[in-house]
């Protein structure tokens, strides 16, 4: 069924088709929207979930950890300064091995104030255990959540999943979508380590020294092993609803000699600018980031690289431009463009790669004209 939607309507729709059990939820702009209308979908009885609101962000994650560990389906949704104060029980659900999904809406953290986009929200959590994916339009939005669902809950996996979504520019804007019937797409959850009231034991204890390397260990491999379940889940995605996805999203770089790479709605924007570049004889492509953990083997080898990034680590630089460096070596021009919603076209994403100097890195709007 088409209809057309906000992204914020787009993920509450997928997640009626999910079904969690237990829904946890606090409202923070520009994310409640979303568990607004859940809430919706619970009273009028389309969707057949415990609602919890709860009193801070910080509860609703501590909410599904509670809830998932008994093996129930729970999501929550969230943005910027409310990820921040979920920060102590995110670990603790990565660390007890928990699928709890959760949409954010990525939004700039104060001060100052501030509740447009910016990605280091999401970014500040990249070590933390949780999947994460970057979303590019409404229907990515609503497809990513469902996958979400199936790839947090696959034993292989059992990891949170952090689906991120562009604060206003993607969460408040309106584009037609269809609307999946999940089916039997996201299979019933089976928690292998869910709490057993015929069977008590302790849950979350003290670990030794002897021991605690080891959790730590099993978190990487699945991680590791998550990129075989995320590409296996897209490709059951693709034959099921005909939609196809990647780690990354690839738009004309078969004879690139310069390869734009992004995330979130920056990434669909260079799309328009390698058009626009192919026209002036620039042979540009563009790489749109999907799956930030486990980061994706990009292939950029022999090609200018331009990555844009909006976020930020202090002292450090881009972190999608420094992930991207250690990975495989390249030296791109790192563009740090987009923050605090600040205002990035694909006539100015044209001109990073028109003036574009391998190795530096250019800050939109301070360094001057590139």
């Amino acid at each position: 069924m088409l209809t057309v939607a906000t992204g914020n309507k787009a993920v509450a729709a997928a997640v009626k088709e999910a079904a969690p059990a237990v829904v946890a939820a606090y409202p923070i702009t520009p994310q409640t929207e979303i568990v607004e209308q859940i809430a919706e979908y619970v009273s009028s009885g389309e969707l057949r979930s415990q609602y919890i609101p709860v009193e801070s962000e910080h509860s609703a994650m501590a909410a599904c950890i509670g809830a998932s560990v008994t093996g129930a389906r729970t999501f929550t949704a969230t943005s910027s300064q409310g990820l921040q104060y979920m920060h102590e029980m995110v670990n603790w659900a990565a660390g007890a091995r928990l699928p709890i999904v959760m949409a954010n809406v990525n939004r700039a953290l104060g001060p100052g104030w501030n509740i447009w986009a910016e990605h280091t929200d999401a970014i500040q959590e990249r070590d933390s255990g949780w999947l994460q994916v970057y979303v590019g339009s409404v229907q990515e939005a609503f497809d990513a959540v469902l996958m979400a669902f199936a790839i947090a809950e696959d034993e292989r996996v059992l990891l949170p999943v952090m689906v991120n979504l562009d604060g206003f520019l993607l969460s408040h804007t309106m584009q037609p979508f269809e609307v999946a019937r999940a089916g039997d797409f996201i299979p019933p959850l089976h928690l292998p380590h869910a709490i057993d009231p015929a069977a008590p034991g302790g849950y979350g204890t003290l670990t030794g020294p002897e021991d605690y390397f080891k959790l730590r260990w099993d978190i990487e491999r699945s991680m590791r092993d998550s990129a075989g379940v995320i590409r296996e889940t897209q490709e059951r995605f693709a034959r099921t609803f005909g939609r196809k996805y990647g780690m990354a999203e690839e738009y004309r770089c078969e004879d690139a000699e310069v390869i734009v790479v992004a995330m979130g709605t920056l990434g669909r924007e260079a799309e328009v600018a390698v058009d626009l570049l192919r026209g002036e004889g620039i042979r540009a492509g563009s790489m749109r980031v999907r799956w930030f953990r486990p980061f994706p083997r990009l292939d950029l080898s022999g090609r200018d690289v331009v990555v844009i990034d909006r976020d930020y680590s202090f002292g450090f630089g881009g972190v999608l431009a420094g992930s991207l460096a250690a990975a495989g070596g390249a030296r791109p021009f790192s563009v740090i463009a987009g923050l605090g919603g600040q205002e990035v076209t694909y006539e100015d994403i044209a001109g990073f790669v028109r003036e574009r100097r391998p190795g530096e890195e250019f800050w939109f709007g301070v360094n001057g004209d590139v």
